[in-house]
């Protein structure tokens, strides 16, 4: 988001060509080489993630983000900066193993909108803090002659500084991230981790002498198992002690434990191939459309301001050309403004709709409304003068609505369409190359419309060709379906739960043994706070 204000003149000063209306190519190509590139390790990170766990995967994708900053930001050319920005996308694979770890936190369907609001809370913080940064720091000699004098390094390199910083940023998430960020792999969370363990130690160092609540809690537990050893199964009275002579399946230690409602899911991993249903399916395609074009609308609407004005009259209603010609540092402001607001409609706005609504429903009416919207922008050129500025808030506010409604909404679409939590990595890590590889194309191929429409006349030719776009995402959405997730309850309300064999009973058969495993449909946990059995879920019994 950071070089979105300046990019349009970090490529005109490269000296590529000397046709203004060709930079928009450019500018779409260095955009699109950090989406390239992640599509083609999406994949690899999401799977790398189910196997190795999650916090390592973010952590490396943080580090390689930083790391291509500063290739970035000593970019003289451009080679060099498709080099700085392809690095960032090979070693970050962090959209989806974000989405996975989130999805892996929640144990409450209703926790979900408020949960899916989060990473875009954060994302919507950043895209404040980053184009203001980068629209205010770069090219410091000129903006800041005072403090940032000629002949110097950010003279040679006029858009280092705002990498500069932004890397410096990222290495403190590292740190932060290796000391106090939690594993969420439901099979890596209880491996030992010493910089989690440090991070502890670190807070231990501020806190009082008196156990927090998370050390009474860790103390009650161990005094938990401590009174269960000294029950042994040898020491418990008659009436409680399993049969004698019962065999004991081999049992491991999850399938012992009581599973959770939303634990049910993942008892299994299915194929690669059977994750990948209908509804999965579906809701990736219409991830990736939505990334397509969104991401586009982020390409096209700084080029758009940096535009020089147009000194031809337009010929309407489809021939008219021409920008806002506007600078770096204003073009940062509004982008923080859209940032501001979209990090407050995400904080309020989407949890309460989503509730009211459901996922779906508000997923299906936004990517509905999303071509009026491509439709209209260009025409904004065209007000009055005085009218221009508040024109652009109008459709930047419009836009970061759809856009903060749709893609938290869309994450729980396909979370809940996934067959088990165990996939859930290598699913959302398709997910997240298909967006990325769209993401990749959408401002290559809109950047190169833009241009052609400015050669024809036609500067909304990009915009509409976009507008097409949304109308193929309207359309796949019509064959979505909401699920019922993980955290739904599956069972009919008119069927009983019966234990399919009787736990004090001797086991004898290979069904019996099954049924212990897990591994016969319908296993539940318990209810009312007793232990789970293993049951199948049976019709009611007529007979008395």
């Amino acid at each position: 988001m950071s070089i979105f204000p300046y990019i349009y003149y970090m490529i005109s000063s490269f000296e590529i060509t000397s046709d203004d209306r060709q930079i928009a190519i450019y500018a779409g190509m260095v955009t699109s080489a950090f989406a390239f590139a992640e599509f083609s390790t999406g994949v690899v990170w999401g799977r790398l993630s189910d196997r190795i766990g999650r916090k390592p995967v973010l952590l490396t994708g943080l580090a390689g983000t930083g790391l291509s900053m500063l290739i970035f930001g000593f970019a003289t050319n451009l080679p060099m900066a498709l080099l700085g920005r392809a690095l960032g996308g090979v070693l970050n694979g962090n959209i989806g193993v974000l989405q996975t770890t989130v999805a892996e936190m929640i144990t409450v369907k209703e926790h979900q909108p408020r949960a899916y609001a989060i990473m875009p809370f954060i994302w919507c913080l950043g895209s404040i803090l980053g184009p203001a940064l980068g629209g205010a720091l770069a090219d410091p000699c000129n903006s800041y002659p005072a403090l940032f004098p000629r002949h110097t390094i950010f003279d040679r390199f006029p858009y280092l500084l705002p990498n500069l910083v932004c890397a410096v940023i990222v290495i403190c998430g590292v740190a932060i991230g290796i000391l106090f960020l939690e594993e969420t792999h439901e099979e890596k969370k209880h491996r030992r981790d010493i910089g989690l363990e440090a991070g502890r130690w670190i807070l231990s160092s501020f806190r009082s002498a008196a156990p927090d609540e998370h050390e009474r809690c860790k103390l009650g537990d161990a005094n938990l198992e401590e009174s269960r050893s000294l029950l042994s199964e040898d020491e418990q009275p008659p009436g409680y002690r399993t049969t004698e002579g019962s065999p004991r399946p081999p049992l491991s230690r999850a399938r012992a434990s009581s599973p959770s409602k939303g634990s049910v899911r993942s008892s299994t991993r299915p194929s690669v191939r059977r994750a990948f249903t209908k509804q999965v399916v579906l809701n990736i395609v219409g991830y990736g459309i939505l990334a397509y074009h969104t991401m586009a609308f982020e390409q096209l609407m700084p080029v758009l301001l940096s535009t020089p004005e147009a000194h031809e009259p337009p010929s309407l209603p489809f021939k008219f050309t021409g920008g806002f010609a506007l600078s770096s540092k204003t073009i940062g402001l509004i982008m923080s403004f859209q940032g501001i607001y979209s990090m407050l409609a995400q904080l309020f706005l989407f949890p309460i709709v989503v509730r009211r609504f459901g996922s779906l429903k508000v997923f299906r009416f936004v990517v509905i409304s999303y071509p009026l919207l491509y439709l209209v922008v260009p025409y904004v050129v065209l007000l009055p003068r005085e009218l221009r500025m508040i024109g652009v808030y109008v459709i930047l506010a419009v836009k970061i609505t759809a856009q903060v409604l749709a893609y938290p909404a869309n994450a729980i679409l396909l979370t809940n369409s996934a067959p088990s939590m165990l996939v859930l990595g290598a699913i959302n890590g398709i997910a997240a190359s298909t967006a990325s590889l769209c993401r990749a194309f959408g401002p290559t191929v809109s950047g190169l419309l833009y241009s052609v429409g400015l050669r024809l006349g036609y500067s909304g030719l990009a915009w509409w060709a976009s507008g097409a776009v949304c109308i193929l995402g309207a359309v796949e959405s019509l064959w979505m379906e909401d699920v019922a997730g993980r955290l739904d309850d599956d069972a009919p309300e008119d069927q009983d739960v019966e234990p399919c064999v009787d736990l004090g009973a001797t086991l004898t058969t290979e069904d019996d043994l099954c049924c212990l495993e897990g591994r016969l449909d319908g296993y539940v946990g318990g209810k009312d706070g007793q232990p789970a059995a293993c049951a199948e879920v049976r019709p009611a019994s007529s007979e008395s």
